[in-house]
């Protein structure tokens, strides 16, 4: 194994450097893998549904980095996002383009008027499956790609020293697919997968749990000290830091309204 004191300068150091800005994980690129085999495409569903004169709103969209690569008119685009920086990020990006930017709490009320949107895309973030139904228009069309609630497990109990609870326990395909459902929302889709992640030093496996936060709760490096020199052996004894990721996608649309009710 390398020298223990070089190892702990160099994870002191990306844990000095780990800070989001955007959903940009472009620090650690070449150094880890993950979503490489997913049985589903979520940038091609969501253009599946996508055509130029729809109305489309992202909610959570991070630094807006998926919905600008969409490349839908931007007078028919709209987004929100809650975290802070990414909230200034967007503003800056979003508004002198022309898109609707708005800062929202996806738990909360969306600030949207009811029927307003024939898409709502929603990639890792938070939503509302009754909100979701008030601001599709009829036929309006919802996907979302989800971090389940497994998501890492094999990552956290390797690096801390006692395995919190899971964070997001709600965080099941089957859960939400009835939580839509019971929304009045008919899928379209629904698929879920367990994936590997692989971390080719441990460096990146410090910047990225200081990342997620909410996965590995607590965690520093002088605290989890003896638990990185682990994986640093693991890691050269196998080649890389293995675990698991959990995701699942949903398609849903909301029904079009019927010739009895008016419509």
């Amino acid at each position: 194994m390398m020298e223990k004191e070089a190892l702990r300068k160099a994870w002191l150091q990306e844990e000095a450097v780990a800070q989001m800005h955007g959903w940009d994980f472009s620090h650690i690129h070449g150094r880890y893998e993950e979503e490489t085999d997913l049985p589903w495409d979520y940038a091609q569903i969501v253009r599946q549904y996508l055509s130029p004169e729809k109305k489309l709103l992202d909610i959570d969209t991070g630094g807006a980095e998926f919905l600008l690569s969409l490349g839908h008119p931007y007078g028919n685009t709209s987004a929100t996002e809650a975290f802070p920086p990414n909230v200034e990020l967007c503003r800056q990006k979003l508004l002198p383009l022309g898109v609707d930017f708005r800062e929202a709490d996806a738990e909360g009320p969306l600030p949207f008027a009811d029927e307003t949107f024939d898409l709502v895309i929603n990639r890792h973030g938070n939503f509302q499956e009754t909100e979701i139904h008030r601001i599709l228009r009829p036929g309006g069309v919802f996907v979302t790609q989800q971090v389940g609630a497994e998501n890492d497990r094999e990552l956290v109990e390797l690096l801390l020293p006692q395995l919190p609870p899971i964070p997001f326990p709600g965080q099941y395909l089957s859960r939400r697919k009835t939580a839509l459902q019971q929304a009045g929302l008919e899928i379209l889709q629904a698929q879920e997968a367990f994936r590997p992640i692989r971390f080719w030093d441990v460096g990146a496996f410090v910047w990225f749990a200081h990342i997620i936060e909410w996965e590995f709760p607590g965690f520093r490096v002088e605290k989890s000290l003896s638990r990185l020199y682990h994986a640093q052996e693991k890691l050269e004894q196998e080649g890389c830091i293995e675990g698991r990721i959990h995701r699942f996608l949903l398609a849903a649309r909301k029904p079009q309204l019927s010739p009895a009710s008016g419509a």
